[in-house]
Parts: C-alpha cells; structure tokens; sequence
C-alpha cells in the first residue's frame, strides 16, 4: 500500500502537535513534558476499535519515525475494550468506534478527561466480495441467506447497521437472516469466510478489502462519533497523548480521510 505520509512530513506535524502536550503534561503527572525533538523510546499500549486497524497502523509507523516511540495495537469491538480497561488492563490510550464508551472509562477514573477527543465519524457500507448491492432494500432478495453485522451488544458499527435497517423498514423482514460478529473485522470476516453473503461493515476496512461495497447514507443512522482518551498517567500519558496529537495533526488527519472517515468540522453527508 503507498503511504502517503512520509516521516519527514510526519515529524513536521509532530512537532507542532508535541508542542500543544505541555499544556496536558502536568495533568499526566509529569512536571514538564518531553521536548519536540526528543525521543523517550517509550512504548505504549494503544486498544482501538476494529476500525481503525489500518489507518491506525499507518499511523502507528509514522510516528514511531518520527520519534521512536514505539506503538503496540490491540484492536477490538469498543464496548469490550472499555470493559477490559475498567476492570485493570494495562492500556495507555482508549480510540472507541463511539464516544460513550470514552466516557464510560472516564467516569470509572480509568481515563483522564482532559484528553477526551473526537477524532473521526465512521461511515457504514453493504459489502460483499463480488456483487454490489446498490440499496439496504436489496438484502431482501431470497437468494441473500445471511447478512453479517457487528454485534450490536458491544459494537458500535453493528448499532448502526441495526439503526441503518430500521430505519429502511426492512429489519423485522431480514432479522432471521442476520449473523452477528464480534467486532466489525470480524463480521468482514464472516462474509470473506462465505459464512455470509454479505456484511454491513466499516468503510475503513471495506476500502483495503477488495470486492464490491455500497455506501449506506449517514442520515440512516445516528453519527458514529469516534472519540480516544487517554489512559495512563506520567511518562507513557505523555507519549499517547502525543500519539493522540498526532491523530489530530493535519498528517494524521490525511491518513484518516484517506480511510473513509469523516473528520470533525467536515460535514458528514446526506
């Protein structure tokens, strides 16, 4: 895949973004933060919603260039990883696929609210490997067996889809059809497996996945605001939240949109 955002513009961005982390560092428990040009080499633990898998990988190498802070990726559905860190797991950054779980973290004392942040919108698609499938009525058709979707319980992308059904009017009719996944990779995975005919899924994973995708209008389901926060306190709260930053720079931006998200302060479409 071409990466469009080289290390010597990554490191451009970063520095900007490395500048706005001294106004946090104290809430972190660090007296002063870090430098814009040093690199503590530190790693973090980032959990991030299914989502984000590549974007966030891409991401993760530029900023490790840029500052040799390594980056180490667990990717799940959102309500599970909330769970995890509120019962102890050790993660220093918290990207959701929905901003309530974010809050559901800070209001445990998990994470810090000062770095709460939107970051992204995540977009919804019909997505098989080799038929596109122009409208959600289309998942009427008899020959359609089952249709994956992201288990609504704990992921956000499968509330969505649920919402997006609805809203067509055709959920109670397609309901026996349905096959849940535990996360949205996974539900990717149920229909390139054949264990379905086609999937709701993220655009962000539908891009890099081949086969044929129709975009479900936002105006069917309620904003997938996708929100981080960070986790950690001292040294590694400094580094997520220069991660975080990083996300939030023009570089990571650019990256972000190149995956289908819809960003803050851009409109989200009809």
């Amino acid at each position: 895949m071409t990466r469009s955002v080289t290390p010597a513009r990554a490191a451009v961005a970063l520095a900007l973004a490395l500048l706005a982390v001294a106004v946090t560092a104290s809430a972190l428990g660090v007296r002063s933060a870090p430098s814009v040009t040093a690199s503590s080499g530190d790693e973090i633990l980032v959990a991030g919603a299914s989502d984000l898998q590549f974007a966030f990988e891409e991401l993760g190498e530029a900023f490790t260039e840029a500052t040799g802070d390594d980056v180490t990726f667990t990717f799940g559905s959102s309500g599970q990883l909330a769970t995890q860190i509120v019962n102890g797991a050790p993660f220093h950054l918290f990207a959701s696929a929905n901003v309530g779980f974010v809050d559901e973290v800070i209001a445990s004392g998990e994470g810090v609210a000062s770095t709460k942040q939107t970051y992204a919108f995540g977009r919804i698609v019909v997505w098989s490997p080799k038929k596109r499938y122009g409208s959600l009525e289309a998942l009427l058709d008899p020959k359609i067996r089952f249709i994956a979707i992201a288990n609504p319980e704990h992921a956000p992308y499968g509330v969505a889809a649920q919402q997006a059904l609805e809203d067509a009017g055709i959920y109670e009719r397609v309901k026996s059809k349905l096959v849940y996944g535990e996360n949205i990779a996974d539900t990717l995975r149920l229909v390139k497996s054949g264990n379905a005919d086609v999937g709701i899924v993220a655009l962000s994973l539908a891009i890099v996945s081949g086969g044929r995708f129709w975009e479900i209008p936002p105006s069917r389901y309620e904003p997938l605001e996708q929100a981080l926060v960070v986790t950690s306190t001292g040294q590694r709260g400094v580094v997520a939240q220069r991660f975080a930053s990083f996300v939030m720079s023009e570089a990571g931006r650019r990256v972000m949109r190149r995956y289908g998200f819809f960003l803050p302060g851009e409109r989200r479409g009809t």
